[in-house]
């Protein structure tokens, strides 16, 4: 392990083959033989529940109940809303035939013609229009209102260019569906999720963010306005890690979703969807880890502390045994999880490679000497420094660093954020700049044929138009023209 971890691609020789390798060395995730897909491996998988499960919270703090809707969605349905077809149309995998025979030679397997679907079916890209066409059926009164639903679960859209949690095509997402009897509750419940979505990135992902609203261009296909979380990755890139939107009544009047208000009129209902995916593993990933590996807020490490014993003979390993039984249920009372790595069959340095690879945030060394001298050696992951320590209090000692930990690597990523944020009003300057990379503010006209250009001209986008940043007349950089907005532009993921 420690011989691999030296073959690790430095971020700065080339960020995006650290990324690659990372993910694959580190035990998250590997590609699958099914084209566009990947495995995501149990220590990769480890993390994900973790986000889910603290998400999962988070939700139905807010009165979200979970439910599940079919996977496979009839072609029409998706018809049915036009702006939304044309956004999903190039990326629908559909399914054309239900069963397989065996060819004339019997030597494999074909389509059986004769059992084409007299309606083709599209695996979910998303699940709007499933869900809408459902919600028909338990609307009729604005006492049936709100609907807050969520489903976690996979989706498939057909991507050419792939890579390993930020795009692949099959993902794991959760998407929060609602439906309300007002606009004004509707867009609500939007704002809503998003800060749920911005306050998980930051208390729990150590992940700072940018909230604002996307441009016209950039909103979900079928919405009338997307709310989106921001965050800087390493190589200064923007990585969208969260999105809420306003749907308005569009998918009310496509699937006739009507229902009699407290006046007695028939109205059709306002919604909401709302989601995030494993991209967050991304950006996990890019804002912390180092070029030795994963860099794990605590918050999320499958395993947060793991105590390694050095010894030379079984009675030395059975007293050190002894002590660390006791600190490891202490720590668990705290609410911090451990590991015991006792395991003979692997070197202290292999084990001390490994774990810093893996990003587990803290490392306790216990050796015959210590068990005498009363101390243990504490290494924090996310700095590699270590200190000697009494082993009196270790517990707490423990539970406290990871808190120090978990606020450390947000102001290192809130800190490196900051420091990337640029104000821009040159045009030729921003196209020289945004080669290497950050957060650009800047005026825009509101036209989206500027917006085009910039991405035409610079592969950047705008991110949206950002909340924190105080909206200032300007002119835009590219037109001349009078600014409508100062927005956030980068390139992204």
């Amino acid at each position: 392990m420690a011989t691999e971890l030296k073959e690790l691609t430095k971020r700065s020789v080339n960020y995006s083959q650290w990324y690659n390798e990372l993910v694959v060395k580190a035990e998250l995730a590997e590609q699958s033989d099914v084209r566009g897909c990947m495995v995501i491996r149990p220590y990769g998988y480890a993390i994900w529940e973790k986000i889910q499960s603290e998400l999962d919270k988070k939700f139905k703090e807010t009165g979200v109940q979970n439910a599940y809707f079919p996977l496979l969605i009839p072609k029409s349905f998706l018809s049915k809303e036009a702006e939304h077809v044309e956004g999903f149309a190039k990326e629908c995998a559909v399914v054309t035939h239900y069963r397989l025979k065996t060819n004339e030679t019997h030597d494999g397997v074909v389509v059986d013609p004769a059992a084409k679907l007299e309606e083709e079916l599209i695996i979910r890209p998303t699940s709007e229009t499933i869900i809408w066409n459902t919600y028909k059926n338990w609307v009729k009164s604005y006492r049936d209102l709100p609907i807050l639903c969520n489903q976690w679960c996979n989706v498939m859209r057909w991507e050419m260019r792939t890579r390993l949690f930020l795009r692949t095509s099959e993902f794991l997402w959760q998407e929060g569906h609602t439906a309300h009897a007002t606009r004004e509750e509707a867009e609500d419940r939007a704002k809503l999720m998003l800060k749920v979505y911005a306050d998980f990135a930051e208390q729990y992902m150590a992940v700072p963010v940018i909230q604002g609203v996307k441009s016209e261009t950039e909103r979900f296909a079928g919405a009338l306005d997307t709310y989106t979380i921001e965050a800087m990755m390493q190589d200064g890139k923007a990585l969208q890690s969260g999105t809420s939107h306003f749907l308005g009544q569009n998918f009310g009047k496509a699937f006739d979703v009507t229902f009699l208000n407290k006046e007695n009129q028939q109205e059709y209902a306002w919604a909401t969807s709302w989601g995030v995916s494993t991209r967050l593993m991304g950006a996990l990933i890019m804002t912390h880890s180092d070029d030795n590996g994963l860099v794990l807020p605590p918050h999320l490490a499958p395993i947060q502390v793991v105590i390694v014993p050095i010894w030379k003979t079984d009675e030395q390993l059975a007293l050190i045994d002894n002590k660390v039984s006791d600190i490891i249920a202490n720590l668990k009372t705290l609410g911090v999880s451990v590991k015991y790595d006792n395991d003979d069959k692997k070197r202290p340095g292999f084990k001390f490679a490994d774990y810093e690879l893996k990003g587990v945030p803290v490392r306790l060394v216990i050796g015959a000497r210590d068990l005498e001298n009363g101390t243990v050696e504490v290494m924090r992951r996310d700095t590699l420094e270590k200190i000697t320590v009494s082993i009196d209090g270790i517990e707490t000692y423990v539970k406290n660093l990871l808190e120090d930990i978990q606020a450390n690597i947000y102001k290192k990523a809130l800190d490196y954020r900051n420091a990337h944020i640029y104000e821009c009003e040159n045009y030729e300057e921003f196209k020289e700049k945004i080669k290497d990379g950050g957060f650009f503010l800047c005026h825009w006209d509101g036209t989206p044929e500027t917006e085009a250009q910039i991405k035409e001209e610079t592969q950047a986008t705008i991110r949206c138009v950002p909340y924190m940043f105080e909206q200032t007349p300007g002119t835009d950089m590219v037109s001349g023209k009078p600014a409508k907005y100062r927005v956030l532009i980068a390139r992204a993921y």
